[in-house]
């Protein structure tokens, strides 16, 4: 009978046996030289936990029939993981593991997180077709990630291909929010809630573009205008937060197939 041969230390199947402080990673310094890089960056990896921690909370909150709880965390996680990116660079953090990690929070705050909470409110009284749903929307996020994942350093920044996952799980969210706000049971409007989870998921995998408002100078000066508009923006926002999000989103995830639509119009008017 033949043994498995000793692997060696940090290898595959003896991951468990390497302390986290040891993982070394590769990098350049400031005049391109190779240099290795041991352990990994707080700042930017404490708010990325923070939003797999919101996401794991709004899981529970769902489980829970705190519906509106469950939607505000994945609302949380939208926003630390605007930040978590933007503190990497800021601070010159950007690491592999990083890039990692952050994409495990994503998968959980906006994969897993909002399919389950619309499941628990809605989706769970259509039987399979519920779950069938929501398991389109999962793989839906995986599948968006995994290909942003491959893509970076070679697409477009001004544009995502396919709605992104933090949009998708805020159209998901806001929906689940914005009803059950008003006291309105889940299952008697589960036929259009599988209609909006399936679509969200269907989105992100599509090669619809959609303007990823990375091209913004936020460092520049703006008119003074601008401020008022902003805080215009703010008072909009929080005079009834669960309908106003959930309309910005939707027509947030709603302008790529129109634009997609306005540019064939255009095409076959050329030709």
């Amino acid at each position: 009978m033949s043994e498995r041969p000793e692997e060696p230390l940090g290898s595959a199947g003896s991951e468990s046996l390497l302390p986290i402080d040891e993982h070394v990673e590769e990098g350049r310094d400031a005049e391109g030289r190779k240099v290795r890089h041991r352990g990994i960056y707080l700042l930017p990896n404490l708010f990325t936990t923070a939003a797999l921690f919101s996401g794991f909370y709004a899981i529970i909150n769902g489980m829970n029939g705190q519906f509106a709880s469950a939607a505000i965390a994945i609302f949380v996680a939208m926003v630390l993981d605007g930040l978590d990116g933007r503190v990497a660079r800021l601070t010159n953090t950007q690491s592999a593991f990083g890039a990692e990690y952050d994409s495990l929070s994503d998968m959980v705050a906006f994969g897993v997180a909002p399919a389950l909470v619309a499941f628990e409110w809605a989706l769970g009284s259509l039987g399979k077709v519920g779950w069938m749903v929501a398991f389109i929307y999962v793989a839906g996020a995986a599948l968006r990630l995994a290909r942003f994942n491959t893509m970076v350093g070679s697409a477009d920044k001004r544009f995502f291909i396919g709605l992104a996952s933090p949009a998708a799980a805020a159209v998901v969210a806001g929906t689940v929010w914005a009803f059950s706000d008003f006291g309105i049971k889940g299952s008697n409007m589960a036929f259009v809630v599988a209609l909006v989870v399936a679509a969200a998921g269907m989105l992100m995998v599509s090669n619809i573009k959609y303007h990823s408002f990375k091209d913004l100078d936020l460092k520049g000066r703006v008119p003074f205008v601008a401020i008022l508009v902003v805080v215009l923006v703010f008072a909009v926002v929080f005079s009834d937060p669960p309908r106003i999000l959930l309309l910005i989103f939707l027509a947030y995830a709603a302008s790529g197939p129109v634009q997609y639509l306005l540019q064939l119009r255009r095409r076959k008017a050329v030709s």
